[in-house]
């Protein structure tokens, strides 16, 4: 991060079927951490899972707030881009896992290096070096 980018304030959100197993998957597998999860053994309303680089998402359980709700995201249609400095940790881990790798590690003709899979429910994430270009002054 440089003087002109500013630290993350864009959450992307997500729904699952079975949230409670995503968050253990984001956890315990690719690095994410717990930082907040509301509801009960069956249903998940909130949940805040922070990247340890800044930033994070948040996600809860497939109609959870029933037939009037307003965010009522499918499950698995989700894509989100992660930066992250332990490229090869992340893909031993998620590939030990089983995960289903979509993208195996490369580099990129900008100067990235990463990879990319689906999670349980069959959303996308790619993981890699590229930070993003700093802001113009």
């Amino acid at each position: 991060m440089t003087d002109l980018t500013p630290p993350p304030t864009v959450w992307p959100s997500l729904r699952a079927t079975d949230a409670r197993a995503l968050i253990r998957f984001l956890v315990d597998v690719v690095g994410f951490e717990e930082t907040a999860v509301y509801g009960d053994d069956h249903t998940v309303r909130h949940c805040q899972l922070s990247w340890p680089l800044g930033g994070g998402v948040m996600l809860g359980s497939a109609g959870n707030r029933g037939a009037d709700d307003k965010w009522a995201l499918r499950p698995g249609s989700f894509g989100c881009y992660v930066v992250a400095d332990d490229i090869d940790d992340i893909h031993a881990r998620v590939t030990a896992a089983g995960a289903q790798i979509i993208e195996e590690p490369h580099r990129t003709d900008y100067g990235s290096y990463g990879f990319a899979i689906l999670d349980p429910e069959g959303n996308r994430w790619s993981f890699g070096t590229y930070r993003g270009e700093p802001r113009k002054p």
